[in-house]
């Protein structure tokens, strides 16, 4: 599943390829996404200027005067920019056509989705409950310990809650956990303010480091440039069950946490 900084990556990578371009129509092969796409996106956002382009959480965000598309890559979606004349695959369900090119959306398990909403895209009902993005200064170590105090829930489910804060996947939630040296187990409420202040650290610095190197390449991922990422060359833990530490040399412990993989160190990750 695409995280947030394949997301940042993807938004990155289409953005100065889409921006200030008019929309000369849209195209809805198959509008059976997760939720259903509706007419009136296809009517309201056919002529219109794309202002900006910019992510919240795992949701890209396409702005105009009339209004904001908000575009969802769900379990295997990618974007990428094609010919408007290109062939068309039996996964691509939703072409945004600008003159000679066109922004497509391939979407194999059609778990992503779009929608239109002509008011403010934080007041949207899938963006309103959202807590703040990992990579801003709103989140810090102090908030996320005062957020978890008597909670009983697993670290590992607490901070990919998108409630507490957004974008933080299985991936990175585990490679973030392993950075701190917390057990993905441990309960959210017995973290300390010192690790609490440790794990906000390490959760901008690997998810930064991933955006740098164009986010990770999985089975079904590539990136708006149509280039796949690079950082999982550099997982530390994620995937690696069996696998020597690489600061311990300890193996690599695999266990089910909400019907997902955890990888950790038991030695590391007390």
């Amino acid at each position: 599943m695409p995280e947030l900084p394949e997301v940042e990556t993807t938004c990155r990578g289409i953005a100065p390829h889409i921006t200030g371009k008019r929309v000369t129509r849209v195209i809805v092969r198959n509008p059976n996404l997760r939720w259903p796409v509706s007419g009136r996106l296809v009517k309201d956002l056919s002529g219109q200027t794309i202002n900006a382009v910019s992510r919240r959480a795992k949701y890209l965000l396409l702005q105009t005067d009339a209004g904001t598309a908000i575009l969802h890559l769900g379990m295997s979606g990618s974007l990428c920019l094609v010919k408007s004349t290109a062939a068309v695959g039996k996964h691509d369900h939703v072409d945004i056509v600008f003159g000679k090119t066109a922004l497509r959306l391939t979407d194999p398990r059609r778990f992503g989705s779009l929608h239109w909403t002509r008011r403010p895209p934080g007041q949207h009902r899938l963006i309103s409950p959202l807590g703040p993005e990992p990579l801003a200064d709103t989140f810090t170590g102090d908030y996320l310990y005062e957020a978890s105090r008597n909670r009983k829930v697993a670290i590992k489910q607490f901070i990919m809650n998108s409630h507490i804060v957004v974008g933080i996947g299985n991936i990175y939630a585990s490679e973030a956990l392993y950075m701190a040296g917390i057990h993905p187990q441990r309960a959210a409420g017995k973290i300390s303010r010192k690790k609490s202040r440790l794990l906000a650290e390490v959760i901008k610095e690997v998810l930064n480091d991933s955006i740098a190197q164009g986010g990770t390449t999985l089975r079904d991922f590539v990136n708006g440039d149509g280039k796949p990422g690079y950082f999982k060359q550099q997982l530390n833990v994620y995937g690696k069950a069996g696998e020597p530490c690489i600061s311990c040399q300890v193996a690599i412990r695999e266990i089910r946490q909400g019907q997902r993989s955890s990888f950790y160190c038991p030695k590391c990750q007390p």
